[in-house]
């Protein structure tokens, strides 16, 4: 009787179990380690770039000016009214800027080329812009309240991401090498520490109009 319950019992407990041969595994899985995170963050970027990122950085865009008098309130009151500020401790508060102006001077001789431009006609530049196809720091990525860090793997994970929007920027952004003296209009970030700090735009688009 002994041997009959526990043959019975093995039956029972085959009846509940599938056997998944290797053929019939999900090859479309995202692997969950450090191998994923290329395809998580493309993944990311398909449902948030066209869709939230790109909106959300037109919305908000500030004119230098506008900035610069929010600015006046202090950092603080300024980013918790128009920005985002990004992960960590000390981190700047990131935020969204559109306007025009021309440019006084400009290093076209890197792959980081970038345009300092006057906005408001003094003849002084007010901010650099980058025009890539090297852009610096992550704006683009901590403008974004929906990239959370603590959605990600790891920190690796996350700065991936940073490198990822950056190549999808890329293709959007074929400026040509402009010229002093030639007005130049844009939207993108700046992301500031500190109210007095040098403003440096990470664009979203750039056109020269003259």
């Amino acid at each position: 009787m002994t041997r009959f319950l526990i043959v019975l019992f093995c039956l029972v407990a085959l009846t509940g179990c599938k056997i998944v041969f290797e053929d019939e595994a999900d090859t479309t899985a995202i692997p969950d380690g450090p191998e994923g995170d290329d395809a998580r963050n493309a993944a990311r970027l398909e449902e948030t770039f066209d869709e939230q990122l790109l909106p959300l950085i037109e919305a908000r865009a500030l004119s230098v000016a506008a900035l610069r008098d929010e600015l006046g309130r202090g950092l603080d009151v300024a980013g918790a009214a128009h920005a985002t500020q990004g992960a960590g401790r000390g981190a700047a508060w990131n935020f969204a800027v559109a306007d025009s102006g021309r440019v006084v001077e400009a290093n076209l001789t890197s792959s980081a080329r970038t345009a300092e431009v006057d906005v408001d006609g003094d003849g002084a530049a007010d901010l650099r812009l980058q025009l890539g196809p090297v852009f610096r720091g992550t704006a683009l990525r901590d403008v974004a309240p929906f990239y959370n860090f603590d959605d990600f793997r790891d920190q690796i994970e996350y700065a991936k991401l940073a490198r990822a929007i950056s190549d999808k920027i890329k293709p959007t952004l074929v400026v040509p090498d402009v010229l002093v003296g030639e007005t130049i209009s844009f939207v993108g970030v700046v992301p500031l520490k500190s109210a007095g700090e040098q403003l440096v735009v990470t664009p979203i688009s750039v056109g020269v109009t003259e």
